[in-house]
Formats: structure tokens, C-alpha cells, sequence
């Protein structure tokens, strides 16, 4: 059995998830998270062999959930389940470390069958991206350089307060989801706004809004 963890924002969207897997008889779900903090916890405590997740999360974007898990449980193969079809996003997915990308428009068969290259060392991708996007991936690859992106500048805490603060969040409240000091994200703050050139809540929205679900090619 492959043990599997879900994450989606959605409980319905993960009870149909579940069904699908479980269906299979090939996957066992060991658990489910709803945010991006809350599922990297969960896969680095749980260490499942896949872990299917959702691009839009609360929290923690699931780019950046890809990116930790890669960093810390390598083990666990990210298949990652997106709407966006666009390049950027695939490229993004791929560079932080998923083995597979998913459409949510896909037929069924597709996560299943996602799930188990994920397992056998393989990369998959949806049938309209794959040739397009591995193409892609490759001249990107080779680049010498990129233009300096300044998100990449933030340390992961900096990018755990800024999606929290462009979701309405006060430092008070980011500091309990957080388990920190109000102050210490007073601090985190002033540092993420200066790295990117920012000054406003107005303009960490529209940088945050503007991006999407924080990709890098953005």
C-alpha cells in the first residue's frame, strides 16, 4: 500500500480525493491537512511515500510546501494538483522538487496514475503539459542566469508572515499562528517590506496578489 497524505483546502475536495485513491486499493490515506503549515508538519512527522497537494493552500502556499518537503523528508514524492496550466507554474513545481503535476481538469486516472511514477522514481505530468513543459524546463535549466528575483531574498519565516499578512492577519495573530512574539513579527515584517522594496500593506497585497500562489517565474 502506498501511504499517502492529502492536502487541500477543501474537505470535500479531499473526501473525493480519498475515494478515489483508496478505490484503487493501492494507496492508504494517512493523513490530511487543510494548510500549507499545518501539511509540511504533517508529511516531515509521517514521512508518507506520496503527498498530493493542492497549489492554492492558506498559510503556506503549496510551492513552498513542495520546496520544505523536498528539504526535509526527500523521501516523500509531491504530486501536486493545480487549475493553472500555465508554464510558470509547472516550471516552478518541477524546480522546487514535485514529481508530478496534475490538472484538476485531468480524468481520474490521472492522479492515480501520477501517484504511482511519483512512486516508481518517475516524473509525470498531464498529458497536454508534458511535452511543452519538460521541453521548458530543460532550456530553463541550462540558463547561465536569471534576473534576481527579490522573493527569493526571504528567509521561509519572512515567507510564512508575508502570505499570512496578505491574508488580513495582524502581527498579534501571525504571532500565535506562528508560535512567536508579536514583536519578532513586527520584525520579520520590516525585514520582508525592505527585501522587497515595499512599504504599505496596499502594496504587500498587490505583490502577493500579483504573483499568484507565490511563483517564483512570476
Amino acid at each position: 500500500m502506498i501511504a499517502t497524505v492529502l492536502v487541500d483546502d477543501h474537505p470535500i475536495v479531499r473526501q473525493g480525493l480519498r475515494t478515489l485513491l483508496e478505490g484503487e486499493d493501492a494507496c492508504e490515506i494517512v493523513g490530511e491537512a487543510a494548510d500549507g503549515l499545518t501539511a509540511v508538519e504533517l508529511i516531515v512527522r509521517l514521512r508518507p511515500d506520496v503527498a498530493v497537494v493542492d497549489v492554492q493552500l492558506p498559510d503556506l502556499n503549496g510551492l513552498e510546501v513542495v520546496r520544505r518537503v523536498r528539504d526535509q523528508a526527500p523521501e516523500t514524492r509531491v504530486v501536486v494538483l493545480s487549475m493553472f496550466a500555465d508554464e510558470p507554474y509547472v516550471l516552478d513545481a518541477l524546480r522546487h522538487g514535485a514529481a508530478a503535476y496534475v490538472l484538476k481538469d485531468s480524468a481520474t486516472t490521472d492522479l492515480i496514475d501520477a501517484v504511482h511514477a511519483a512512486v516508481a522514481g518517475r516524473r509525470y505530468l498531464s498529458a497536454p503539459l508534458t511535452e511543452r513543459a519538460i521541453d521548458a524546463y530543460a532550456r530553463r535549466a541550462d540558463e547561465a542566469s536569471r534576473p534576481l528575483d527579490r522573493y527569493e531574498l526571504l528567509t521561509a519565516r519572512e515567507r510564512e508572515v508575508l502570505q499570512l499578512a496578505a491574508q488580513g492577519m495582524s502581527n498579534a495573530e501571525i504571532g500565535v499562528r506562528l508560535a512567536v512574539s508579536p514583536r519578532t513579527v513586527e520584525t520579520h515584517r520590516a525585514n520582508l517590506l525592505r527585501k522587497l522594496g515595499l512599504q504599505t500593506q496596499t502594496d504587500l497585497v498587490r505583490f502577493v496578489v500579483g504573483r499568484g500562489p507565490m511563483s517564483e517565474t512570476l
